[in-house]
């Protein structure tokens, strides 16, 4: 039985029959996607678009990649920065302090919105900039949805700030295969700002809503140090991308393929006073991110940490085995499923012959 477990698995590699991630239609209205009597605070909204871990498929060329991203829906780009909110939602609410996660969806559709008004350009998520002088080399190179700059990744140029203190997420080298993968990109954005939380909190003593509208002029400057409620940091930034937020939460457009940008008349009324007021009294911390107890939740097998066991951790698993993946601390935990401290060939069979079912 293990035997034919392993030869369906690699037959469906090598046939290419496994996708990650299905090219989906546009949708032809704008009623959400996800079903609507799922509890999204406690559930998320179920990767209703079946995202993977990437977007495109990794042996895929730049162009086919950005053909790929280019073609997504207002809609689509929406759901894909919500699969990697609800994947790292546990951690996400400490950090920032927010537990309502629709509000934590709409902070990072004002992101979209200030940075790449979310593809309502025609775009998708296939929005690059700085990229003049070569690939890799501006700091301010930046792909994606929220515009998310080389610095975010391993490996990159080793004069940049690194951005090696949010452990709990898995930090991918850059390439370009990573860096024009929308998900990828996704990812590395969300990655991006949590590291400034860390920041300001740690080193510059922010608190309450200050530590997010820190992270996020960290994550357009490179500094996250407060530097006066006037300053125009703050005011074409952070200040802007939560009017931009309040917008989408209160006008209800999180789930369809309505789109707002920088400085629209639509949101004016979310500027007045402080925009921030609509934020809740929220509690940022460093504090170490557990799930029903004193101990970090591990689903054993989930090596690509999307919630679920199945055939695509058992494809992450053969890509770390063959040298095409990297894991970080928490995959190697969940990828040790025979528990003797060591990621090999064993593990790889028991993950399949323990967790994954093959039709």
């Amino acid at each position: 039985m293990l035997k034919k477990k392993a030869a369906a698995l690699i037959a469906a590699l090598s046939t290419g029959v496994l996708l990650l991630q299905a090219s989906f239609p546009a949708f032809a209205d704008e009623n959400c996607a996800h079903d609507p009597s799922r509890n999204v605070q406690t559930e998320g909204v179920g990767n209703p678009f079946n995202y993977g871990e990437r977007n495109t498929p990794a042996d895929a060329s730049e162009a086919e990649i950005r053909a790929i991203n280019h073609a997504m829906s207002v809609q689509e780009v929406k759901y894909a920065l919500y699969k990697e909110i609800d994947e790292h939602w546990d951690l996400i609410k400490v950090r920032l302090g927010e537990t309502d996660r629709e509000k934590v969806y709409a902070l990072f559709l004002g992101v979209g919105s200030r940075e790449s008004t979310l593809g309502g350009n025609g775009d998708g998520a296939d929005i690059e900039t700085a990229q003049a002088q070569g690939f890799g080399v501006s700091s301010a190179h930046a792909y994606g949805t929220l515009q998310t700059a080389v610095t975010a990744f391993a490996d990159c140029d080793p004069t940049f700030m690194p951005e090696d203190n949010v452990p709990e997420m898995f930090q991918y080298s850059l390439s370009p295969s990573t860096f024009y993968d929308a998900i990828i990109s996704n990812h590395m954005g969300i990655r991006k700002i949590l590291h400034f939380v860390e920041i300001g909190i740690n080193q510059e003593g922010l608190e309450g809503y200050q530590v997010v509208r820190g992270a996020l002029k960290g994550f357009n400057t490179g500094w996250c140090d407060y530097t006066g409620d006037n300053d125009g940091y703050y005011k074409n930034y952070p200040d802007e991308i939560i009017a931009l937020a309040h917008w989408y939460y209160d006008e209800g457009h999180l789930y369809d393929n309505v789109f707002t940008w920088t400085g629209a008349q639509a949101a004016d009324k979310y500027r007045e006073g402080n925009p921030w007021d609509w934020w809740s009294d929220v509690k940022p911390s460093m504090a170490e991110v557990t799930v029903g107890g004193d101990t970090p939740a591990l689903l054993m097998g989930d090596v690509n940490l999307d919630g679920v066991v199945n055939i695509a951790d058992g494809v992450a698993m053969q890509n770390y085995l063959l040298g095409k993946e990297k894991f970080s601390k928490e995959q190697s935990e969940r990828a040790d499923v025979d528990g003797n401290d060591k990621i090999n060939s064993f593990d790889f069979i028991v993950l399949l012959d323990k967790y994954i079912t093959i039709g």
